[in-house]
Parts: C-alpha cells; sequence; structure tokens
C-alpha cells in the first residue's frame, strides 16, 4: 500500500501521565509519515514531559476549553497540512499500532466511506457496545433514569445494536469517539465538532453530520481497548454537562419530530435485520 499522510488527535484533562503514555506508545507504534497533536486542557502543562518525540505536537490550552474545541485546534492543523485521514483518541485508550494500517486499506477499498470505527473492547476483552442509533429524548433520558431492568434490556437491544454480532461489519448511524478515524476532507466539509457540546453528544453530532455526505463503517476486524468509565454515571457535575449537551442536540435536530432521524433509524433496522421481540 502507498503510506498516506495521517494526523491524530488527543484531548487530556488532568489525565495520568501512565495512561497518556499507554495512547502515544500505540500511536507510535505506527511507524509512517504521522503526527499526533496532543491538546492539554488540563490547568498545568507537566503532560508536556511525554511529548518529546519528533511526532507528538503538544499545544497547552491553560484552560479547559471542552473535548470538541480541543479537538478543532488540531482538525484545523490537519487541514492545513492536508492529511488525507485523521484519527481522534480518548485518553483512555490503547491498541496495536498495526490496527491503523488495517483502517487505512478498509477505507481505501471504498471512497465512500467517511469515519471508520473499529471493535472497542475492555480491559477484560468484553465487547463494548458502541454502535447505535441516532437517538431520542426517550434514549438519552428516559434509559438513565428509568431503572427497570425489562425495558433496559429491551432498549440496549435495540438502541446499541446487540442483536447483532460485533463480529460482523456493518454501516452504522451513531459511533463512539472515544476512537475515530476520519477522511480529513470529510471532516473539514461538515467543519469538525459543533463547539456549542462542551462535553458528551459531540460525537453523535459529528456523526450525523458526516452521515449525510459519507458512510460510517464499523470495522471490527481490528480492535482496541477501551478503559470506559461512564463518567456521568458516577459524577453529578459531569451528569449536569450531559444533560445540558442533551438539551442542545435536541434543540438542533428536533426532539419529537426528526423525520430524518427516523427514516435512518428505520433504514438501519431494515438492514440489520431487526425483529422486534
Amino acid at each position: 500500500m502507498k503510506e498516506v499522510f495521517l494526523t491524530a488527535s488527543l484531548v487530556v484533562y488532568h489525565n495520568t501521565k501512565e495512561d497518556v503514555q499507554k495512547v502515544i506508545d500505540s500511536f507510535l507504534a505506527y511507524e509512517s509519515t504521522s503526527l499526533l497533536f496532543i491538546i492539554d486542557n488540563s490547568s498545568n502543562n507537566s503532560l508536556q514531559d511525554l511529548c518529546h518525540h519528533p511526532r507528538l505536537k503538544y499545544v497547552f490550552n491553560n484552560a479547559n476549553v471542552g473535548f470538541g474545541a480541543a479537538h478543532n485546534i488540531a482538525f484545523e492543523e490537519a487541514y492545513r497540512l492536508k492529511s488525507k485521514y485523521h484519527i481522534l483518541l480518548n485518553p483512555d485508550v490503547s491498541f496495536d499500532g498495526a490496527i491503523i494500517e488495517d483502517l487505512i486499506l478498509k477505507a481505501e477499498s471504498d471512497a465512500l466511506i467517511g469515519l471508520l470505527m473499529p471493535k472497542v473492547v475492555y480491559t477484560n476483552g468484553e465487547t463494548q457496545y458502541l454502535c447505535k442509533l441516532l437517538p431520542t429524548p426517550v434514549d438519552l433520558i428516559f434509559r438513565r433514569f428509568i431503572p427497570i431492568e425489562n425495558f433496559q434490556e429491551k432498549h440496549k437491544q435495540k438502541f446499541e445494536l446487540r442483536f447483532i454480532s460485533y463480529n460482523q461489519e456493518a454501516e452504522i448511524p451513531v459511533l463512539s469517539g472515544c476512537f475515530m478515524m476520519i477522511r480529513t476532507s470529510i471532516l473539514e466539509k461538515v467543519d469538525g465538532f459543533d463547539n456549542r457540546y462542551f462535553m458528551y453528544l459531540e460525537d453523535v453530532d459529528l456523526c450525523r453530520r458526516i452521515g449525510e455526505i459519507s458512510k460510517l463503517a464499523y470495522y471490527p476486524k481490528v480492535q482496541i481497548v477501551h478503559n470506559y468509565e461512564k463518567g456521568s454515571y458516577k459524577n453529578k457535575k459531569l451528569l449536569m454537562y450531559h444533560i445540558t449537551s442533551a438539551i442542545k442536540y435536541f434543540n438542533k435536530w428536533g426532539w419529537i419530530f426528526d423525520y430524518e432521524r427516523s427514516k435512518i433509524n428505520r433504514t438501519v433496522l431494515q438492514k440489520l435485520n431487526y425483529k422486534k421481540s
């Protein structure tokens, strides 16, 4: 395969050096023409100590500007440098660097693919169900506050597409921002993240806009490890960020009446042979 120029971004906020080093090591294991931008929202620049490799570019914001806004700083660099693909990384992931080439090969095989996500597993190897439908208010609000086990289980089967094999490739309307590889030209067309979201839902919003002009592909032939915390389930401040973002999201796309959402979700469920239980 002809080598392609790749950029990536990692947004950090008072993460441990150990965790950040794991992500850096994973990325640098992919030996190619590539750059990783580490955008630091922390109140100090102690993580700069990890960023002396020539393929690492450190940016210290000296303020928490938000997840999406910080990634947008790196996106601007990707546009300027004209990389072909850009990878979004979370500070709690690790992976074999060789998967990047596999993802590029998949993207190169289909020019209509705008975004790819690999299979994502917990540290114990269990699958994380991060392929989702476009959310409704019921999906994002009621499932968080209605602890009825039967309701929750049925909901997860449909909303998180658990009825399919997570070992099969599929076109999915919402993929997780913990690891995304995006065609840089597509990222520039949709103008990156919407800065109105400080934290949460920005990846859902981005997926929706990318999905309007290209395919979103789930590619489980390669995988990453994600130490998924579900912070808003444990922290009231993060929960408020989540609720605020949900309000902004539905104000933008529609609460009850969202014809495009209904059409997209219905089409996906039909393609994946969903049968209501």
